[in-house]
Parts: structure tokens; C-alpha cells; sequence
């Protein structure tokens, strides 16, 4: 198939543009107090909504994926900052970009399924306790704390508890309240924005340190475009991040892609939806902004303010801009407090309670498999974490799989019977896993049958240790002056079998095989 960007599917209508603007009102918040989490400058994480937003929703292979920084992305991106600088940090978000494009044009985008639920669970929770961590110094007025693992930053913030400004506290407690009762009493207005204002204007009385006092007035428009600094060293230091940037913007944005599809009935090409996340990077990078990817909560908000297609998400990122031209120097008195507590918010509704407390009800085995995830994530990586859970989560399955793998003899009817002869009946997967219990059935059958057939109608599976095990047993019972045929193995099955083992369609001809 051939690659098709979303904006050929503008339908345009006033529906897109009321979903632009909601959308952009819950954005511009959230881009400030990501940008700020993440150790970057906040316009920064404008111009990532800005210009990723735009191409995301423009090129992607979604109707109504919005694109922008996400929470995600804060414990890679400081990371990053903190090692290689923010320069380092634009070069990442363009090599994540060609990876990603890669990726959509290798035709990769299905490879999301191959990611176990728990997996998800376990590594979003993960990554939500570390954003609430990592904003307990600007909620608790404690700067120069913070960084690191999770220990370190509860380690650093203790170390400078004298520092503790109960103003500072006392907005984000203002910020959380004002976003939950909006939330609760008014649904429909923007909470977000609604919390971070009433912050600002009781910061007007309450001293605590803003934008303004640790970034300076916001530039009010877009930088040009140019090109990073690419040398040899540079690529190098930045690799590993771009890395982690395009494996979590692969994950988050197809999730997204797939909460979109399932609240509109949608059809997302994921493949398309990689190129253009690739592409959106790519361009994000070029304009100073950093790695940005498909929103969960922006998409669904889009989706229920009634969006019809890509123009609303085009519309957002319009929207921003404007916002960044005209309101820059205002949003300086944004209070560093209340954008911590609207990150503890999005922190909370990050981690879903519903799904973990099924999860523990139903399956204790795959709730360990995202309980182990979780913890590599906030006491390791998100890298880690990832493969961790998934390999753990494979470990599981195996060892489900195997227990379904069963050998047990088959009694003939009387009419039928012949003396010496017996008809074994092997079921499950035959594989690596299951070979050494159902070996273990087979030693307990006493008998020595001249002719013993093996019934493998109901395996559905074998692989080369399968192979081998009906091998080994032919050639144990061919010592013994017995014969072994196989019977009802399935046609996509028949050419894994062991040379020296007949295929039979029945017991007749199993028989004439075997020359009884």
C-alpha cells in the first residue's frame, strides 16, 4: 500500500474548528508544564505543539490524533538534557525521526500488538510516578531538586526541605482543587486552564517563583528553521536517546491511534501513522522543539468535541501559534507551583486504577508481569522496563502454553482392537516448553506396542524440540522391534515432521505403513 498522509481526507467544518480550539486550550497548559518538567525552556514545548502538532495530525495515518510533548517523554527528555544538552536533545528528536519514518516505511507499524497489556499498565504507571516525583520541587517551592532516579530525587528533595515555601505548596493545592471541581461541577469548560489561571492570579498575592523569574519573557513567535550541529561524536552521544525516543513514540502514538479508533470508529494505517510521527519529529526538531508523538488525552478530547477529521488537529497547532505571537509575555505569570500540580493531575489519570484492580481480581500471574514492570521503570529505565515486562510476559505464556501440552493412550473399540498395538493421543503445542512433561506422561505407559500411533490431530503446533522428541520415540520403539506412524496431523504441520516417521490419513493405513 501506498503511502497516504491524512490531510487528503480534510472534510472541513465548524465541528473541526470548535475541536481546534478545545483542544488547544487543554494544550497550552500542558505544553508549558511538560517543557518545564522536562528541563527545557517552556516555549519550547510550544513550538513542539506547534510544529509536531501540525505535521502529526497533517501527515500522520489517523483522522483525529493530536501530536505534541507528552507526558511520557519528560524522564527521557531530562535525561537527555541533563546529559548531552539541549542541543543534543534536537539532534535526538531528528535521528528519532528518521528511525521512525523507517519504521512506517518497513512496514512495522502492526509490531504494537507484540506489546502485552500488563506490559502498558505497568510502564505507564511507572512513568507517572516519576512525573509526580519529579515535580515535588516546583510544588514544595524546593529548587536544585529533583534529577536522577527516583531515590535520587527523594533523596535530593529531602536534603532540601529547609528550602520549603508553603506559598508555593499552597497553589498547587489551589491548582489540583480548581482542576477537580471544574472537572466535577462544570465538565465542559477547561478544567486545565482553569486550574493553572486560578494559580496565576493568586500568585499576584502569594510570592512564588514563575515562568517569567526562571526563563525570562517567552519569545512571541516561531524561531527559523535550521539544521543541528551533526558531527561523528555528537550522533554518537545522541543515539541511545533517539533510540528510546522512537521506541516510546511508536507505543504512545499507536495507542493513541487505537483509543481514536475505538471512540469514532475510525481506521488508523499504522504504518502511514509512523511516517508521519516520523516526519513530525523530524520538523519539530528543525524548529528547536523536541520529540513529540500522538497524545492520548489531547485525541480524545478532540474526539469528543466532535473533530471530522485532521483539520482540527491543524486548527490546535494554529491556534498555539497564535497564542504564542500574541500572549507570550502574559504567560510568564504562570506560577511554577500551579503547573506542578496540574502534572500531579495528569500524573494520577495517567495510572488506570480501573484496569490494575481487574487486573489483581482476575489474573494475580499478569498483574506480577506489570507489578515487575513498574518497578524496573521508576527504579531503572523506561528502556528496561519495557523489555523486562515483555520478556517476563513471554516467560508466562510459555509457561502457560506448556501446560496445555498432554499425552494419554486412546482406547479402541473391541470390533477394532488388535493385540499390540496401541493408539497414543498428543494435544497442545509441541514445543521446547512442553516436550519434557509430555515425555514425562509417555514414561509411565507401560506397554511395548508393536505398532503405537501417535493421534496428533489436536496439536496445533510443533516446532524443532517437537520434532526431535517424536524422533527420539520412533527410534525407541524401533529397537524394541516396534513401529510408530503418525495419524491426523494437520496439512500445515506435515512438513515439520522427523524423516523416519510415516504419515498416516487412518489406522488402515497406518497399518499397511507399519507392514502388520
Amino acid at each position: 500500500m501506498r503511502y497516504r498522509p491524512a490531510f487528503l481526507d480534510l472534510s472541513p467544518g465548524l465541528k473541526d474548528l470548535q475541536a481546534g480550539l478545545t483542544v488547544a486550550i487543554v494544550a497550552l497548559p500542558l505544553s508549558l508544564a511538560i517543557a518545564i518538567a522536562s528541563g527545557v525552556p517552556p516555549d519550547r514545548g510550544l513550538v513542539t505543539a506547534i510544529v509536531g502538532g501540525f505535521l502529526v495530525s497533517a501527515l500522520g495515518g489517523t483522522r483525529h490524533q493530536i501530536g505534541g510533548p507528552a507526558g511520557a517523554f519528560i524522564v527521557l527528555v531530562s535525561a537527555c538534557v541533563s546529559a548531552i544538552g539541549i542541543e543534543g536533545l534536537i539532534l535526538a528528536t531528528c535521528l528519532s525521526g528518521i528511525m521512525l519514518a523507517v519504521l512506517g516505511a518497513l512496514r512495522l507499524g502492526g509490531a504494537i500488538r507484540f506489546v502485552p497489556y500488563p506490559v502498558i499498565l505497568g510502564f505507564t504507571a511507572g512513568i507517572a510516578v516519576i512525573i509526580a516525583a519529579s515535580q515535588l520541587g516546583d510544588l514544595l517551592g524546593i529548587r536544585g531538586a529533583g534529577h536522577g532516579g527516583l531515590p535520587q530525587m527523594l533523596a535530593g528533595l529531602w536534603a532540601a526541605r529547609a528550602q520549603f515555601q508553603p506559598g508555593a505548596l499552597a497553589l498547587a493545592v489551589l491548582t489540583v482543587g480548581t482542576i477537580w471541581a471544574a472537572q466535577r461541577f462544570v465538565p465542559r469548560l477547561p478544567s486545565l486552564l482553569m486550574g493553572v489561571g486560578a494559580a496565576t492570579l493568586a500568585a499576584q498575592f502569594i510570592p512564588a517563583e514563575t515562568i517569567l523569574d526562571r526563563f525570562g519573557v517567552l519569545p512571541a513567535g516561531l524561531p527559523l528553521p535550521q539544521l543541528p550541529q551533526i558531527t561523528l561524536d555528537a550522533v554518537m552521544a545522541a543515539l541511545p536517546f533517539a533510540i528510546g525516543f522512537a521506541l516510546l513514540g511508536a507505543i504512545e502514538s499507536l495507542l493513541s491511534a487505537m483509543v481514536a479508533d475505538q471512540m469514532s470508529g475510525s481506521r488508523m494505517r499504522p504504518n502511514d501513522e509512523l511516517l508521519g510521527q516520523g516526519l513530525a519529529n523530524f520538523g519539530a526538531g528543525l524548529f528547536g522543539g523536541f520529540c513529540t508523538t500522538g497524545t492520548i488525552a489531547r485525541t480524545a478530547t478532540n474526539v469528543k468535541a466532535g473533530s471530522r477529521g485532521p483539520l482540527s488537529g491543524m486548527i490546535h497547532a494554529g491556534l498555539l501559534l497564535v497564542f504564542l505571537i500574541f500572549a507570550g509575555p502574559l504567560m510568564g505569570a504562570i506560577p511554577l507551583a500551579g503547573l506542578a500540580g496540574l502534572l500531579m493531575v495528569v500524573s494520577w489519570k495517567m495510572i488506570e486504577w480501573h484496569a490494575i484492580r481487574a487486573l489483581l481480581r482476575i489474573d494475580r500471574a499478569e498483574a506480577g508481569v506489570a507489578g515487575l514492570t513498574f518497578l524496573t521503570v521508576i527504579l531503572g529505565d523506561l528502556v528496561t522496563g519495557i523489555i523486562t515486562g515483555t520478556a517476563l510476559s513471554g516467560l508466562l505464556f510459555i509457561a502457560r502454553m506448556a501446560q496445555d501440552g498432554d499425552a494419554s493412550p486412546v482406547p479402541q473399540p473391541p470390533d477394532q482392537a488388535r493385540e499390540g498395538e496401541m493408539i497414543l493421543r498428543l494435544s497442545g503445542p509441541l514445543f521446547f516448553a512442553s516436550v519434557a512433561r509430555i515425555e514425562r506422561v509417555l514414561d509411565r505407559i507401560p506397554e511395548q506396542p508393536r505398532l503405537l500411533m501417535l493421534d496428533l490431530s489436536g496439536v496445533s503446533l510443533f516446532d524443532q524440540s517437537g520434532a526431535q522428541m517424536l524422533a527420539e520415540l520412533s527410534r525407541r520403539v524401533a529397537r524394541r522391534g516396534g513401529h510408530v506412524a503418525a495419524i491426523g496431523v494437520l496439512p500445515q504441520l506435515r512438513g515439520l515432521l522427523p524423516p523416519d516417521l510415516p504419515h498416516a490419513e487412518d489406522l488402515t493405513e497406518a497399518r499397511r505403513l507399519a507392514r502388520l
